[in-house]
């Protein structure tokens, strides 16, 4: 269990949260599970969200530590605020909107006990659909690569060697490699190496902090690992006006990253390209926005569907019946939402496993204990 003395720990997982309390409350019911007696802490530091994130969870969860910003002060300063406390061999970056299965730990740290020359893992992550989340492995975002990603040409050629670099396509997704640059949703960190990097660069305020630690590790003669043997949910929110966020802010992150460790002339490229790529994703979003919009059917109401632990079950449909927005559906296929919930006989890890066997609806894994 997490504890607060300072006796030597095995592992510190670092969350930062914004506005996602129900969110993090699946996940820190995951971790919960997930540090199966390691000696442990989790850090949840809030970024002034205003949805009431840390009086709802913070007596929920006693054992954590809970560290509440009175402004949004970005992703990077934020995981460094709780990195200066933190104490355990591994330290872990953690998304507040994912799902970590019960073995999870374990495998990850055993593989950096036994990898000498690893300095940080990355875990295999699926979406909300179950499909594999690409930027699980990344190469480094030359002008060229960031350019390739930025136009949307990587989605014709996912598996080739130069125009999906960013992702890097052509690297099975499950196969263990060593790769350019980890995701900061979930990053497993030695202890020592960070004492030598430092933690993220905090002029990053959102984007690219985890591929420039990613490089930093990489310097410092250390390999970043992608590691695939144990899976874990990273929902992801898509939305026109989220993309057009996404754009602006990944121009500046890949700028500010380029700017830091390319020349000028590199730098000056780098910009003309992505200038461009912008200009072409712009448009091409207006465009199916407007099909989008067009052709949208008529809200109507959540047709969900239940299946895993049965008094998992019984509490969904006490919940269903209270919220008009969402209606019980017996018929699996005709579910716009599968809720799993787990329970003894249904771990994370076969919920998760499940998910991957059939890809394509909405999901969402409910684990015991939780309140949303």
């Amino acid at each position: 269990m997490p504890t607060h003395n300072r006796q030597p720990l095995d592992l510190s997982v670092i969350i930062v949260n914004y506005n996602v309390k129900f969110l993090l409350e699946q996940c820190l019911c995951s971790v919960s599970a997930a540090i199966n007696g390691l000696p442990a802490e989790i850090f949840v530091v809030d970024n002034a969200s205003t949805d009431g994130s840390i009086p709802y969870l913070e007596p929920r969860f006693p054992t954590f530590h809970f560290i509440q910003n009175e402004e949004n002060t970005g992703f990077a300063r934020a995981n460094n605020l709780a990195l200066a406390r933190a104490s355990g061999k591994y330290i872990l970056f953690l998304n507040p909107d994912t799902v970590v299965p019960e073995d999870c730990f374990l495998k990850s740290i055993r593989f950096l006990e036994e990898r000498k020359e690893a300095g940080a893992l990355g875990v295999k992550m699926i979406n909300g659909q179950g499909r594999f989340l690409k930027e699980s492995k990344r190469g480094f975002p030359s002008p060229l690569t960031s350019f390739w990603k930025m136009t949307g040409l990587i989605g014709l050629f996912p598996r080739s060697k130069t125009i999906a670099r960013y992702y890097l396509g052509h690297l099975g997704e499950n196969e263990t490699h060593a790769v350019d640059a980890l995701s900061g949703a979930f990053m497993l960190v030695k202890k020592e190496v960070l004492d030598k990097t430092g933690g993220f660069d905090e002029q990053f305020f959102m984007y690219a902090e985890d591929i420039d630690l990613s490089y930093r590790i990489i310097k410092q003669g250390y390999q970043n690992f992608y590691f695939p043997q144990t899976v874990i949910v990273h929902y992801k929110g898509e939305s026109a006006q989220k993309d057009q966020v996404y754009v602006n802010q990944f121009y500046k992150a890949m700028s500010q990253f380029v700017s830091k460790y390319f020349t000028k002339s590199h730098s000056g490229l780098f910009i003309g390209l992505l200038n461009a790529a912008i200009w072409f994703k712009k448009t091409t979003e207006g465009i199916r926005r407007t099909i989008r919009n067009r052709y949208a059917p008529a809200p109507r109401q959540e047709r969900v569907y239940l299946q895993g632990d049965e008094e998992g079950i019984r509490e969904q449909e006490a919940q269903l019946l209270l919220n008009p927005k969402k209606t019980l559906t017996k018929e699996k296929g005709q579910a716009d939402t599968i809720i799993l919930c787990q329970g003894d006989d249904f771990p994370v890890a076969r919920l998760i496993g499940y998910m991957q066997a059939h890809p394509g609806p909405s999901y969402r894994i409910r684990i015991k204990g939780c309140s949303a």
